[in-house]
This record gives structure tokens, C-alpha cells and sequence, in this order.
């Protein structure tokens, strides 16, 4: 089972259980337990100039992603000012509140699991606790107290710049195998949002495919959904053939048999999602491995 959709910034509406707790904010929600995914929900965060989100707690992980303006963040008596590429986690029953400047914020949200929407249970809280004003500072990354935050860098996609040492005093995580790019097949793999980070339910990522870059058809025992930001990538979803380009969104559920190759002269680039977090073993089933299987022991094709 997979869904195709497509960011539309026009679409994007106050959700009914914020109205009253929260000022020129809205989503466009992508994907939900509506389109088939009970374990994770996606949507595109706006907040107008001077908008704000009061104090809230969900009973779900969340995690965003900063795609342009800047957004101030206060959560456990600190704010963070998040800023393009800047990504952050906030754990299950964490209070947090959101404000935006001069300028309007857009970011990709994720919660995990998706939002329960048949009414048996709230799981969205206003606390209606006092907004708070602390200093907004950018997260430095260096610092061992800062848990929750991550900068995408796209240089770091770059296996020529990292063949060298790194400075001791760059503003940059500590290379690190924890850290580390993961490269193969013209394919590179950044992560952002894992463990590391306070992450228990859901991991997000950078995924580049340089040109000839292809991932044979697999599935996992995970949901993942693909938000394309750069390129054309040829796709095989479930026997069906898919061309997706920037501002395309694909879900591909559990089993999901999905493929990628990278037909053009440029490079793809998207931030990819899976819930729950892979297992340690087993996270991929590629379909020729079974496939020559089945040809081994029984001349099949």
C-alpha cells in the first residue's frame, strides 16, 4: 500500500483543536491514519509574522525541519531559535511552545504515531501555562547539554570535503561514526533525527542519488514517507511507475515493495522518514535476493 500527494501551501488551514491557543498558524496535513499510516503523521507548519502557538503536550513524538524563516522554540525553561535546515526533536509529553519574527516560517512536522482522529482519546493538550520569553539562540551543536537539535549541512553530503580532517574548533557536530555519512552505490545517507537525539519512535534523514544512483525494489517492516526537495527521481512502487519531482510526498507502508534510479544528469535529494524506528537486523527485504532464491532451488523466474 503506498500514497502519492503534493505540498500545497494554499491548502493549508488552522486545525479545529488549536483554534483559540494558537495566532496565524496552520498545516497542510499530508499524511495521516486517513491515507493509510497509523504511525506517523506529516504535515507542512506555517506560522505568519509575530504568530505564536501557546504552550502545548502531546502524547506523540515530534519532530521538524525548518525549510525557510526563523522559529523560536521554548521548551524546558530554554528557547531555541531554529533557523533553514535546522531540525529538532521534542519528546512525548514534552511542553513546548512556538513563536515567528518579521518573516513567516515554514517547516515540515512529523509526529509519531499519527494523530488519533476517531475521538476516543485527547492527545493534544493546551496547557495554558504563561508563553514564556527567553533569549533565542541558535543551537549550538557543539554543545554537550544540547540534546534535541540538528543542522542539515549540505556540505556534508560531500564524500570529497570529508576526505580531509576537520577542524577541532568548526562549528560542527564531532565526526563521529555516530555522526558519519553513509555512502554506497552513488547513494548518500545523512542523518538528522535518530536516537542520538532523543528520538524514540520515528528517525528522519537526508537521502542524495547522484546520477545512475539505484535502489533495487524492497520493502521494510516500517512505514516511510519520501518529501522530494531537489531533482526528478524514476520510482517502482508497488508494480506501479511514479515520477516524482520537488514538493511530491510518497508513503510507502509496511511492505510496500519501492525502488528509486536516478535517470537524469543532476542530483536527487530527499528527507526521508520511517516509523517505527528499523530493527537492528532485517530492515531491508530486497526482492531479487528472494527472487534468486526461489530460481536456486526451484528454476523459477
Amino acid at each position: 500500500m503506498y500514497y502519492v500527494t503534493k505540498i500545497d501551501d494554499g491548502l493549508a488551514t488552522t486545525p479545529l483543536h488549536y483554534l483559540g491557543s494558537c495566532e496565524h498558524y496552520a498545516e497542510q496535513r499530508l499524511i495521516n491514519r486517513s491515507t493509510g499510516s497509523p504511525h506517523m503523521g506529516v504535515s507542512i507548519g506555517h506560522l505568519a509574522p509575530r504568530g505564536f502557538v501557546e504552550p502545548v503536550v502531546h502524547s506523540f513524538e515530534v519532530s521538524m525541519y525548518v525549510f525557510s524563516g526563523r522559529l523560536a522554540l521554548t521548551m524546558q525553561g530554554a528557547t531555541t531559535l531554529l533557523s533553514t535546515d535546522h531540525c529538532v526533536v521534542i519528546p512525548i509529553g514534552t511542553t513546548y511552545s512556538l513563536h515567528s519574527f518579521d518573516e513567516p516560517v515554514r517547516w515540515l512536522l512529523v509526529n509519531s504515531p499519527s494523530e488519533l482522529e476517531d475521538g476516543r482519546r485527547q492527545d493534544t493538550f493546551f496547557t495554558r501555562e504563561k508563553m514564556e520569553e527567553f533569549d533565542a539562540e541558535l543551537p549550538d551543536v557543539r554543545d554537550p547539554r544540547n540534546h534535541h537539535a540538528v543542522r542539515f549541512d549540505a556540505a556534508s553530503m560531500d564524500l570529497r570535503a570529508l576526505a580531509g580532517g576537520t577542524d577541532v574548533n568548526a562549528p560542527t557536530t564531532s565526526p563521529s561514526m555516530a555522526t558519519a555519512l553513509l555512502a554506497y552505490s552513488g547513494i548518500g545517507v545523512r542523518m538528522l533525527i535518530d536516537q542520538r537525539v532523543g528520538a524514540q519512535l520515528h528517525t528522519m534523514f537526508v537521502v542524495d542519488y547522484q546520477p545512475t544512483a539505484i535502489a533495487h525494489p524492497h520493502d521494510h517492516p516500517f512505514e516511510e514517507t519520501y518529501v522530494f526537495v531537489e531533482g526528478e527521481v524514476h520510482a517502482l512502487v508497488d508494480g506501479d511507475e511514479l515520477v516524482l519531482h520537488p514538493g511530491d510526498v510518497l508513503w510507502a507502508g509496511v511492505g510496500a515493495d519501492h525502488g528509486f534510479e536516478n535517470r537524469s544528469k543532476g542530483l536527487v535529494r530527499w528527507i526521508e522518514l520511517q516509523a517505527p524506528q528499523p530493527p537492528v537486523q532485517h530492515s531491508y527485504r530486497f526482492s531479487r535476493e528472494w527472487e534468486h532464491l526461489a530460481q536456486k532451488l526451484h528454476g523459477e523466474r
